[in-house]
């Protein structure tokens, strides 16, 4: 298992890291993911740790709480072998004030996930998505308070724009509060958006980049085929797709690069499409998650080899996508002084020549 630095923080974290977003299966919506009791999370940790993994990431909002519960119970007895990650701002109670990143709800909150997960601290704690509602400084200096009291060793966030991440940064500086040196993002063959902007920001603010749903979902695991249904009982069957659907024709042009790489290989579909996202910039760990141990066996293997640059250009071509503005006449119109963050092909039609407008 490779070690990288997560960011600018002095911290090594494993390139695959344990989602547990399958632990409880609590309503709806989580038991599509799975319903991972206690002693089948300890034989997946066994699993992970004997592989090298030495990051677990959770949430509070994962089944209302169950998930970090039962994480507390798996690791008693090992929880320094582990880095924790954790996530708060998502709706926990039914009261006006059981969400965001209030200091009111922050401090609730990262209280709550240390009482679940039985432990003093939190390796890294991250906001779970942007809260419009709170102002920046309040949920800066909450998250400040709570390091220094010793609750929280670093931090993050997730699911933020580019701009609400860079805004962030600035006031902490400003006010030497504690900086974010984490982002968790969507980031697939089917959803690669996250290069526009918030790859390059990764990039020069030296923020370590954690990838949730590198497989869509289960879309790029191999389950999905031409003209059949997706299997009854996966995610995908019973969620849909993580966010706005991909095309089908984009879709399968995907699935048929990532099946006939896999032949070359003598790797699963899902090894390969997790490795691609493993190399990309910035990346400093990929979450898988699993409903049973051969899933888990299976997305580990992601780590043992590298997709050679004939392989990776495959699917970079099959997989890209028009940027939108003002990406495209950044890196078109003004390229040399404004080169994309990785390659991107454009259309003939959305090529344009010197720097109009």
């Amino acid at each position: 298992m490779e070690y990288r630095q997560l960011g600018s923080a002095g911290l090594k974290v494993s390139a695959l890291a344990l989602g547990t977003a399958t632990f409880g299966g609590v309503g709806q919506f989580f038991e599509a993911w799975g319903r991972t009791d206690l002693d089948q999370a300890r034989r997946l940790l066994a699993m992970a740790q004997e592989a090298g993994v030495n990051l677990i990431d959770c949430a509070d909002s994962y089944s209302r709480g169950t998930a970090e519960e039962i994480l507390g119970h798996a690791i008693a007895g090992t929880r320094s072998q582990w880095l924790i990650a954790t996530k708060a701002t998502c709706r926990m109670g039914d009261g006006v004030n059981d969400l965001g990143s209030s200091r009111h709800h922050l401090i609730a909150s990262c209280e709550s996930s240390l009482r679940r997960l039985q432990t003093d601290y939190i390796d890294l704690w991250q906001m779970h998505t942007f809260d419009a509602a709170t102002p920046i400084d309040e949920t800066l200096r909450a998250i400040d308070d709570l390091v220094s009291a010793g609750k929280v060793r670093y931090v993050g966030c997730s699911n933020f724009s580019g701009w609400h991440l860079m805004k962030s940064l600035g006031i902490s500086e400003r006010n030497a509060y504690v900086r974010y040196v984490a982002h968790q993002v969507y980031y697939c063959l089917i959803a690669r958006e996250f290069e526009w902007e918030l790859m390059p920001l990764a990039q020069t603010e030296r923020i370590g980049t954690l990838v949730w749903s590198p497989l869509a979902g289960g879309q790029l695991s191999g389950k999905l085929r031409r003209d059949q249904a997706p299997p009854e009982r996966s995610r995908f069957a019973q969620l849909g797709s993580m966010g706005p659907a991909c095309p089908r024709d984009r879709l399968f042009a995907v699935l048929d690069v990532l099946d006939a790489l896999a032949r070359e290989t003598g790797r699963s579909i899902a090894e390969v499409a997790l490795n691609w996202v493993l190399h990309r910039p910035t990346v400093a760990s990929v979450i898988i998650g699993a409903r049973d141990e051969q899933q888990l066996r299976v997305n580990l293997g992601a780590a043992d080899f590298r997709l050679d640059e004939t392989h990776v250009r495959r699917l970079d071509q099959v997989s890209e996508i028009p940027p939108t503005y003002p990406y495209w006449h950044q890196w078109t119109g003004f390229a040399e002084r404004n080169p994309p963050p990785v390659r991107i092909d454009l259309p003939q039609e959305q090529r344009i020549r010197g720097n109009p407008g």
